[in-house]
């Protein structure tokens, strides 16, 4: 990298926080708009007010402005990274559940294509349905920043669901076989009560903790109204930050988002041009890539995927996870 790169990784670093900050405060103004409604009214016309309406317009703009200004610097970006003579294309794996040995393995790949000036762009090869929320998120972050140096190009032949789909809109464009699954945008908790089992089995729990929040979530009691409603923000608040995720990836608003955040998937074929760029296979997801960087004959590398042996939902978490896979991997 040339000395001068980190003015350049700073400014755009600042506009994604402001983009972020932005679309944070307008998804939060219509999530306020959408829960005044009362659940059971007939329809209603509802009247606006004129500094409301403002106020969304003026938030709009602003990110598209900024957006415009960051698809400017992400261009000089990847200027001062492009590799002179022979380009090499990368493509990382991503296979199976997504857990804390998935982030360990596949952020210091990505970190290290940042820093090789050999390297031109990468595809992500995603085939997962979705695992823990934290390594998910890490990931995704590594790729975005990663995709404001070297572009890349994420690739499914079946599966991205959740947390894979998660990381896959990090990505400047998405490739999916016409039948691979994509989507299953949503999150999901998993709450262990095994109070009555204890019971029946003469098991006692002593718990001596500091406060009465500190063994929320614990399988040997149940859950509190209190401690259900405080669950079910945190969870909505994951929610969000998927849903901007989709929406800020995808090039959507975020009310045309929330039309595919229904935990389900689809087949790639039929979210063509809104989840998915374009249907094809692993070799045209490589030509994709090769005519962003305006190469012909790229060399190509294939890292070696590694995947964990022993993933597993151990207690009461927050998953990025297709609900079809979880009761498998719940374990006692």
């Amino acid at each position: 990298m040339r000395e001068d790169i980190w003015k350049y990784i700073s400014a755009v670093l600042i506009l994604l926080l402001a983009v972020s900050s932005v679309a944070v405060v307008l998804l939060y103004m219509q999530n306020s708009e959408l829960k005044s409604y009362p659940s059971n009214a007939s329809p209603v016309v509802v009247e606006t007010s004129l500094n409301a309406t403002c106020n969304e317009t003026a938030y709009k703009l602003q990110i598209d402005e900024l957006q415009r200004q960051l698809e400017f610097l992400k261009a000089q970006l990847r200027e001062e990274n492009m590799p002179e003579g022979n380009t090499t294309i990368a493509i990382v794996p991503i296979f199976g559940l997504i857990d804390d040995y998935t982030a360990l393995q596949v952020i210091p790949v990505l970190r290290g294509i940042a820093k090789n000036d050999s390297i031109g762009g990468v595809v992500l090869w995603i085939e997962s349905p979705g695992g823990y929320v934290a390594p998910v998120r890490e990931i995704y972050s590594t790729v975005r920043k990663l995709d404001l140096i070297k572009p890349v190009v994420a690739y499914t032949g079946g599966m991205a669901a959740s947390g894979g789909y998660y990381i896959a809109v990090g990505a400047e464009k998405i490739i999916a076989d016409p039948l691979a699954e994509v989507g299953s945008i949503g999150v999901i908790y998993v709450h262990y009560d095994l109070q009555k089992n204890y019971e029946m089995n003469g098991v006692k729990v002593d718990v001596f903790k500091t406060g009465p929040y500190k063994d929320m979530g614990a399988e040997w009691r149940g859950l509190t109204d209190e401690e259900r409603k405080m669950i079910a923000e945190s969870i909505d608040t994951h929610f969000q930050a998927f849903l901007q995720a989709v929406s800020t990836g995808r090039g959507m608003p975020l009310n045309e988002t929330r039309k595919y955040a229904t935990g389900q998937t689809w087949f790639a074929m039929n979210v063509t041009g809104s989840l998915v760029d374009e249907t094809g296979d692993l070799d045209y997801a490589i030509k994709v890539l090769s005519e962003t960087l305006n190469i012909s004959k790229p060399r190509v590398v294939i890292y070696k995927g590694e995947r964990s042996s022993d993933f597993g939902i151990f207690g009461s978490t927050a998953l990025l996870l297709d609900p079809r896979y979880v009761s498998a991997y719940i374990k006692g």
